[in-house]
């Protein structure tokens, strides 16, 4: 890593004995997934730089957070995104992310709610360009997640990084078949992070496979998935 960047040494070290933690604890089996990990500059994306690795959720203004490395890595590696799939993020938030994602395809799409701080993160992508120009092809756009991008749609691969009670049908629609979600799903109180598979009959008929990735030993408080008038809940979840 030292050979082949120009980016600081301090946090070259710290991202490698992260990664080696994040391997040694099994969040990864694949290994494409730590190389992601390894490759983006998760200093970049923090407020607080000297303390990007550090295995805990950090703010990043405007109520929302950059996820644990730890928690990204899983994550990442429940999706699985192959280099020719096409993937949507729903939940920009700091961007970093997407930038993991842009290491593992070349088709990245990513929603953020929140004007101004989608606006704070474009300037960061803005600015490492030059250095890591696969931040070019994440296509990213400011609105409401919870009814997916349909002009790109269908994706292979859908990734929500805020909590939600249940999962939103637009998203559904708009996954593959065989496609993959990763979803935190659960009340306000804690989620529980599914893996979920869309399977469609030769009728025409959807089944879904559900994992929770963590098998029942972690349940994980993320930040709301919001409206632009409030909340996402199973109530009001067809309410446009």
């Amino acid at each position: 890593m030292r050979e082949h960047t120009s980016q600081p040494d301090t946090f070259i070290s710290a991202r490698w004995d992260c990664g080696q933690q994040i391997l040694s604890l099994g969040q990864v089996q694949n290994m494409r997934v730590l190389e992601a990990f390894l490759l983006a500059p998760r200093e970049e994306f923090c407020r607080s730089p000297q303390r990007a690795y550090e295995n805990a959720a950090m703010p990043i203004g405007y109520g929302q957070t950059i996820s644990g490395p730890y928690l990204v890595a899983r994550m990442t590696d429940a999706l699985n995104p192959q280099p020719d799939q096409r993937v949507l993020e729903v939940g920009t938030g700091s961007g970093y992310q997407s930038a993991v994602l842009s290491e593992l395809s070349s088709s990245v799409f990513s929603i953020e709610i929140v004007e101004a701080l989608a606006r704070e993160t474009d300037q960061i992508y803005r600015r490492l360009w030059d250095r890591f120009p696969e931040y070019r092809n994440i296509r990213r756009k400011i609105d409401d997640g919870y009814y997916g991008w349909p002009e790109y749609a269908p994706f292979d691969r859908i990734i929500v990084t805020c909590g939600i009670d249940h999962i939103p049908p637009e998203l559904l629609r708009e996954l593959t078949p065989e496609g993959i979600m990763v979803i935190p799903v659960g009340p306000p109180s804690g989620q529980t992070i599914l893996r979920i598979v869309k399977h469609v009959a030769a009728d025409g008929s959807v089944s879904l496979e559900r994992e929770d990735i963590y098998h029942g030993r972690n349940i994980i408080i993320f930040v709301p998935f919001t409206s632009k008038s409030g909340l996402h809940t199973g109530e009001r979840g067809n309410d446009r």
